[in-house]
């Protein structure tokens, strides 16, 4: 078992004067944590499923990346499940680098909203889209997720933990 390091995690956010600033101040608080938790982890063992579903702490973030630009850019995706794999020629900074280019993008969205009921953007004929206050909530509650299945593997990595 890898030697024990704690990084110091940015506390949740302490705000929220309105329904849309504590949405996104604890989303974005979500995505920094998790761009942390991947950033720096040693190649290859970043790609090494822990796990026997095959999940990796790189293909993590990478499907995050996917979910950030489906959800907020209107980015269709066909294969779900292959989102979970980051390319093998993307180093870690890469990966990471293209998730927070990704990230200011959907920002760049969001800043232009003004309404939580407007739908978001949608790649996908035939299905209504989700308003923006649904598209965040989820956000949350999948980076959420994922920052901790990533608080895990990295641990099992090189021992670092974090919120």
């Amino acid at each position: 078992m890898p030697l024990r390091k704690r990084r110091d995690d940015t506390p949740p956010p302490r705000t929220g004067s309105s329904e849309t600033e504590t949405l996104r101040a604890f989303l974005d608080y979500l995505r920094t944590s998790i761009a942390a938790k991947v950033d720096g982890a040693p190649e290859p063992q970043v790609r090494t499923a822990a796990v026997p579903s095959g999940t990796n702490l790189l293909g993590l973030l990478n499907h995050l990346t996917f979910v950030e630009r489906s959800m907020f850019l209107g980015d269709p995706v066909t294969d779900w499940q292959a989102t979970f794999q980051a390319p093998p020629a993307d180093s870690v900074a890469v990966v990471v680098g293209r998730y927070r280019a990704t990230v200011e993008r959907a920002n760049d969205f969001l800043d232009g909203c003004t309404d939580l009921n407007a739908p978001v953007p949608r790649a996908r004929p035939g299905r209504p889209a989700p308003s923006v206050r649904w598209a965040l909530t989820h956000l949350i509650e999948e980076t959420g997720r994922h920052a901790g299945h990533a608080d895990i593997l990295r641990e099992l990595i090189d021992g670092t933990t974090g919120r």
